[in-house]
């Protein structure tokens, strides 16, 4: 995450007329204080679209030319990008800095945590009989939302065991990067992307284009549509991380962080049946990320499915080494669980291919079906709609976008109508990106909402 002091320099850099550029530079590097003898070492990565090539050469001759060291790692997803530099910011701590190394990671993690789950579930482990390999829960079907995802899914493939079976759809070698597909369509539309064929109660996600972020869905018997979005993944990796961290015995603290578009029977299932603290911070995942930050255990997701699971130093050190040297069985056992989840996470940012990973484990291990998890809480009704205005900064909120301050009376007016309805809400909020005031409303039914 950009510390906030530098989003003011990228603003000035981008609108730096040509010949002024080498001052603006020269600027930055006094403001803040730049060693210029330092070794600069810069990762780059590009996806799929046609124009990325040509942006990822002009970065290249950016940091020759400021005489930087580069490494091009071509194509990658956004957070294979952020887990390399992770790696060498911690000096191959976190783990390999290259493609292989992730894939290892990530599939050594998840096969342990399998392999657990049998012997800790199983009595006639290892097994082969059809209740431990759970045959018919293992099959996914991905759509890739014709983005990076696809390509590098299927470099993955030959790191699962066998009984994983991923299905890739909307690969991008037919259609247009995002066309009627990936996760923002199948959350915004709520209905299924073109070009995956879904049977009933079959488990199918959506990547995004970059693939950071993830979301779940099926169809029931009946053809209605079910979206399982970030709240929910977010509320099944608690229940799971929650039962495991009882286990271990150790004071740790788990929290997590929501921004004001969390359905709210989400923050009520999850403060009131699990008593996990719920903490509500502005939109946009830097905020999300700091405040996740201050607990043993982080979880944070936006309802579009961007998230992960932040474990502080303190507490990764401490499961690392109750995995060593833990006497009691019962508490090994779960203190290993929570090291495998840890090395599959992706701390340094969402990761579709992570996620999925971490649920599709988790589902096994519970031995849930796609609609027991659905089942947990139902969402509330809600509307999401935006506003073109002519200058958006008219509207100053407070309480993490969820009050407005000015206008004055505007806020007067939103609670005279929030009162009418049962378990309503809603707030108004001004874009970060564009000039439209973004209007979210819950309420008991859909009508009301």
């Amino acid at each position: 995450m950009l510390h906030p002091s530098w989003e003011e320099y990228a603003t000035q850099l981008a609108n730096a007329e040509e010949q002024e550029l080498q001052k603006v530079i020269t600027e930055i590097c006094q403001k803040a204080a730049v060693n210029l003898h330092k070794d600069a070492s810069v990762f780059i990565g590009r996806d799929t679209r046609p124009s990325s090539e040509k942006l990822s050469q002009s970065v290249i001759d950016g940091v020759q030319v400021l005489g930087g060291q580069y490494h091009d790692y071509g194509l990658v997803t956004t957070p294979q990008l952020h887990y390399m530099v992770c790696c060498q910011n911690t000096q191959g701590q976190y783990g390999k800095a290259t493609l292989e190394g992730y894939y290892e990671k990530l599939s050594k993690a998840f096969m342990e945590l399998m392999k657990q789950g049998n012997s800790f579930l199983c009595p006639f482990f290892p097994c082969t009989k059809s209740h431990c390999s759970g045959e018919s829960q293992r099959h996914l079907k991905i759509d890739c939302a014709n983005g990076i995802g696809a390509l590098k899914l299927s470099e993955m493939k030959p790191y699962f065991p066998q009984d994983v079976q991923i299905h890739i759809y909307n690969d991008g070698t037919k259609e247009k990067l995002n066309h009627l597909c990936g996760a923002d369509f199948v959350k915004v539309h709520q209905k299924p992307p073109g070009g995956l064929d879904m049977k009933p109660n079959e488990r199918c996600c959506s990547f995004d284009g970059d693939a950071d972020r993830i979301v779940y869905y099926y169809k029931d018997t009946a053809g209605h549509f079910h979206l399982i979005d970030g709240d929910k993944i977010a509320t099944l990796i608690s229940i799971f991380l929650k039962e495991l961290l009882a286990k271990v015995k150790q004071n740790f603290k788990m929290a997590v962080v929501q921004t004001a578009y969390a359905n709210g029977n989400s923050t009520r299932y999850l403060q009131e049946t699990l008593k996990v603290p719920v903490h509500c911070v502005k939109t946009g995942v830097k905020h999300l990320h700091h405040k996740a930050q201050e607990f043993d255990v982080g979880v944070y997701f936006e309802a579009n499915g961007h998230g992960t699971v932040l474990f502080s130093k303190a507490a990764e050190t401490k499961i690392r080494q109750l995995v060593k040297e833990e006497k009691d069985d019962e508490k090994r056992e779960a203190a290993k669980m929570l090291e495998n989840m840890i090395d599959l996470i992706n701390q340094t940012v969402g990761d579709a291919v992570s996620d999925m990973l971490v649920i599709e484990a988790i589902l096994a291990l519970k031995g849930l079906t796609v609609q027991q998890w659905d089942a947990l809480y139902t969402d509330l009704p809600n509307r999401l709609l935006k506003v073109q205005v002519a200058d958006r900064r008219v509207i100053d909120t407070t309480d993490a976008e969820r009050r407005a301050l000015t206008p004055p009376g505007l806020q007067e007016k939103i609670d005279a109508l929030v009162k009418k309805y049962k378990l309503s809400r809603a707030f108004v909020r001004p874009s970060g990106t564009e000039d439209v005031v973004r209007i979210y409303a819950e309420a008991d039914t859909q009508v009301r909402a």
